[in-house]
């Protein structure tokens, strides 16, 4: 076996494998915040573990002084899903120069090689400011004790970083595609029209709340919410379910249900178009019950120089020139901009979340070789 060179990069592909070991389907930890944590005690951080609830979180910082660079992620994974694995979900065998495992873009790759980028940027000199890592165990469940709770606990703890990168699978073909700046809003409503029930050959002596939420859902989606902006693509409503419940062919019900889903943009807000869906129900429907959950509202970073720094860098390391974007679903990034300006920057997310989830071994490499660019650049 050849004996590594003292000046070879490190490594990130055993400390992924001992991530995806450990089965972490959210909300079991099982392990894996304890493995990431011994991992950055033997580079110097100060690590705090930080648990709410349930959920395991951490929290780990080395060095002091600006600027400081923070990096985000999630231990957590989803369930190993329905289909038949080639190799062990919980394995992380490699076969074939292919890394597999649940996590393994989504996102414990990432968080082992920036785990390496740091080691390989801290070879011979201290870092030039601050790094840290915020780490939860809440990103793929609901999302109340993990990032949320860390993010109020550092800034009550002074921990306010100048920047930070979130390493979600952003690319969708190749390492270096596409820098996500922003993200859309996210705003799910169940709408409940309440009628009087009755026979449906005497509809006079009934109200029939059917044709008033039909009323309701078709003025919704007559018309786009907008025409985008300057980074976001318009906004979309979506009906993702409507519900009667009724067995009878001869009876109107006494209510009707409807789901719907809003991705929305920065020329709105939850409280906007919540609004809006109120104002649309009450011109149709005497009687309804409108239940809104606002999951994220819209962001963005503005372009600037810590923007631009993270483009140049990943450009210098792959001769690809990041797309600036904010498309996607939403990430804990939702969360971040309250605290410090975010972007996210990871691994080719083609296979996240499906059987056989996976990165190829190089690529985990070269994303390493990325994340100690992109320190070496901000903390020159």
């Amino acid at each position: 076996m050849d004996t590594p060179s003292p000046n070879a990069p490190a490594d990130p592909v055993p400390l992924a494998q001992a991530l995806l070991r450990c089965a972490s389907v959210t909300p079991a930890d099982a392990g894996a915040q304890s493995v990431l944590a011994d991992a950055l005690a033997r580079l110097g951080f100060t690590v705090t573990r930080l648990r709410f609830g349930e959920i395991e979180n951490l929290y780990a910082r080395l060095g002091t002084g600006a600027p400081h660079i923070c990096f985000a992620g999630h231990t957590d994974v989803v369930p190993e899903g329905a289909g038949a694995w080639t190799t062990g979900p919980f394995a992380g065998e490699i076969r074939d120069g292919v890394l597999y495992g649940r996590g393994a873009c989504d996102m414990k790759g990432a968080i082992a090689a920036f785990v390496t980028g740091v080691e390989d940027h801290l070879r011979g000199a201290a870092p030039n400011g601050s790094i840290s890592l915020l780490i939860t165990g809440d990103e793929e469940g609901p999302a109340t004790d993990g990032t949320v709770r860390v993010l109020d606990w550092m800034r009550e703890h002074g921990e306010v970083p100048d920047f930070c990168i979130v390493g979600e699978p952003t690319n969708p073909a190749r390492l270096g595609d596409i820098i996500k700046i922003g993200r859309r809003g996210s705003l799910n409503a169940v709408l409940t029209v309440h009628g009087v029930q009755g026979h449906a050959a005497y509809p006079q002596r009934a109200d029939n709340p059917i044709h008033r939420l039909v009323r309701v859902l078709s003025e919704l989606t007559a018309r786009p919410l907008d025409a985008g902006s300057d980074w976001f693509e318009p906004s979309t409503l979506q009906l993702t379910s409507v519900d009667v419940g009724n067995p009878a062919t001869n009876v109107t019900p006494a209510s009707a249900r409807a789901m719907l889903n809003i991705r929305f943009n920065d020329l709105h807000t939850g409280a906007s178009l919540s609004a809006m869906l109120r104002e649309v129900a009450a011109r149709h429907a005497e009687r309804f019950d409108l239940d809104i959950s606002i999951s994220g509202e819209s962001f963005l970073t503005q372009p600037g120089p810590m923007v631009e720094a993270l483009q140049g860098a990943i450009a210098a390391a792959t001769g690809v020139t990041p797309k600036l974007d904010t498309g996607g679903g939403t990430s804990d990034a939702r969360f971040i901009t309250r605290l410090c300006p975010v972007a996210e920057f990871g691994l080719v997310g083609a296979t996240m979340h499906q059987v056989d989830e996976r990165v190829p071994v190089e690529e985990l490499r070269a994303l390493s070789g990325i994340y100690r660019a992109v320190l070496d650049k901000f903390l020159a």
